[in-house]
């Protein structure tokens, strides 16, 4: 399966949204959005910081409202509905006002310059870029060997299950134009899933998409909210889903774009 062809005019992008869903990160929220926000102004990239405070009962929502005095472009929101990682990035999503986003984790497992990179790709043309930690140029640092295990068994799975060359689609960290996440809704993953269902809807509904290479490192502080035993059900049924839409849904959801000459679904590492 080959992805869609870039369009020929791509729509101009002007305002690059950082959805960064968090629970309990007092630890590391703060120094998270100031290197993010040093990196985007760095680089001269228009953004908003949208961390989306998921039920914590620490001091994380203090930590933002504070932040905000020295970070004036992060806008913090509380989930005030049903909690869950899936929740918490489609309440961001929701309130985003930029025509692109990156989803980032709030534990300073991402590298900011990531961020950096993913917007100067999707302003190509790109409808979403998606990140790998396994590709030439990628790499990991202090991965746990079980997670590790496990993440490979399961791109290798939806990867030859989806006949596409994308080996990391369990990984939140990827950056979409407005347009995709208008047209992957509604959501279905309330959890961790959504990082399977989000890249899954954008390639079986036809949109342009490429690989570039990131780098992730284990978080240093706090405790991580995946837990593998409570996901895999969630994992199978939206992959499922996704699948019988490929096969059955005969094009409902297909994104609509002209003939054009085909170009490659991958950048050269």
């Amino acid at each position: 399966m080959k992805t869609p062809p870039l369009p020929e005019s791509p729509a101009p992008l002007h305002l690059l949204s950082v959805v960064i869903p968090a629970q309990n990160e007092e630890g590391c929220i703060a120094s998270t959005v100031e290197h993010l926000h040093l990196a985007l102004r760095l680089e001269g990239i228009a953004h908003e910081i949208i961390v989306v405070d998921d039920g914590s009962t620490d001091s994380t929502w203090e930590i933002l409202q504070r932040t905000m005095m020295n970070v004036q472009t992060l806008r913090p929101v509380k989930n005030l509905g049903p909690r869950g990682f899936g929740n918490a990035i489609t309440l961001g999503f929701d309130h985003m006002h930029g025509d692109a986003v990156v989803v980032m984790m709030a534990d300073e497992s991402d590298d900011c310059r990531d961020v950096v990179r993913y917007w100067r790709t999707l302003k190509e043309g790109w409808d979403a870029v998606f990140g790998s930690r396994f590709v030439r140029g990628g790499g990991v640092i202090d991965y746990p060997w079980t997670k590790l295990y496990v993440n490979r068994l399961a791109n290798t799975f939806l990867r030859l299950l989806f006949h596409v060359p994308l080996n990391d689609f369990t990984n939140a960290f990827k950056g979409y134009r407005k347009s995709v996440i208008d047209g992957c809704r509604p959501f279905l993953s309330p959890h961790f899933n959504l990082t399977v269902e989000l890249p899954l809807k954008t390639i079986v509904r036809g949109y342009s998409w490429t690989t570039m290479p990131i780098t992730w490192r284990n978080r240093r502080v706090g405790i991580s909210k995946l837990k593998i035993r409570e996901m895999g059900s969630r994992y199978l049924f939206i992959t499922l889903y996704c699948w019988l839409e490929k096969h059955f849904s005969r094009g409902d959801y297909w994104r609509r774009t002209e003939p054009t000459e085909a170009r490659s679904n991958a950048r050269s590492a």
